[in-house]
C-alpha cells in the first residue's frame, strides 16, 4: 500500500514539476521529460505490471493536460513501462548504468514515436531537424535530471522494499 501511494505522489508530483517548474528552466524551449524518467525508473525496479501502469496513467495526465487525441501518450507510455519492465531481471541497484541507458533510450522511442507519428505522417519531412533541435536536447536533459532524481528515487524505494519484507516478517 505504501508502494503504491509512493508511486501515485511520485506520478503527480513529477507532473506538476514538468508542467511548472521544468517549463521556467527549458533550454531553447526544451524541458526534461520527467514522466519518462518515472516510468522507466518504475518499469526495471518493480517490474512489467507496475511499469505498464505507471506509464498508463503518466500518459494519461499528459493526454488530458496537453494531448490532442485521448490515450495518445497513454499509449507511448504503457509500451515505454512494459518494455522496461523486462529489465528487472538484470536490474542492480547500485549499477547507474543501465538505468541511464534505459531511460536513454525510452526518451529516443518516445521522440521517435512522437515524430513519426504526430509529424511523418502529416508529412513534414525533416526528421534531422527535429532530432538535432528537440530529441537530442531533451534527451541530454532528461538523463541530467536522470542523475539527479533517479538515486532519490532508488533510495526510497529501497526503504519501501525494507518496510515490507519486515511487514511480511512480522515485525512491523
Amino acid at each position: 500500500m505504501k508502494r503504491n501511494i509512493f508511486i501515485v505522489i511520485t506520478v503527480l508530483l513529477c507532473f506538476i514539476l514538468q508542467s511548472t517548474v521544468f517549463r521556467w528552466l527549458a533550454f531553447g524551449g526544451i524541458a526534461p521529460n520527467l514522466l519518462v524518467i518515472i516510468t522507466a525508473t518504475f518499469g526495471f525496479m518493480c517490474g512489467q505490471k507496475c511499469g505498464l501502469w505507471v506509464g498508463f496513467f503518466s500518459g494519461l495526465l499528459y493526454d488530458i493536460f496537453y494531448g490532442n487525441v485521448l490515450c495518445f501518450y497513454a499509449l507511448i507510455f504503457m509500451y515505454l513501462g512494459f518494455a522496461n519492465g523486462y529489465f528487472k531481471q538484470i536490474f542492480f541497484k547500485e549499477d547507474i548504468k543501465l538505468p541511464i541507458l534505459l531511460i536513454t533510450l525510452s526518451d529516443l522511442s518516445y521522440g521517435l514515436v512522437s515524430y513519426i507519428l504526430l509529424f511523418l505522417l502529416r508529412g513534414r519531412f525533416h526528421f534531422l531537424h527535429y532530432l538535432m533541435h528537440v530529441i537530442v536536447p531533451e534527451i541530454i536533459y532528461t538523463v541530467l535530471v536522470t542523475l539527479i532524481l533517479y538515486p532519490l528515487i532508488r533510495m526510497i524505494n529501497g526503504k519501501l522494499d525494507g518496510t515490507e519484507k519486515r511487514s511480511e516478517d512480522g515485525f512491523a
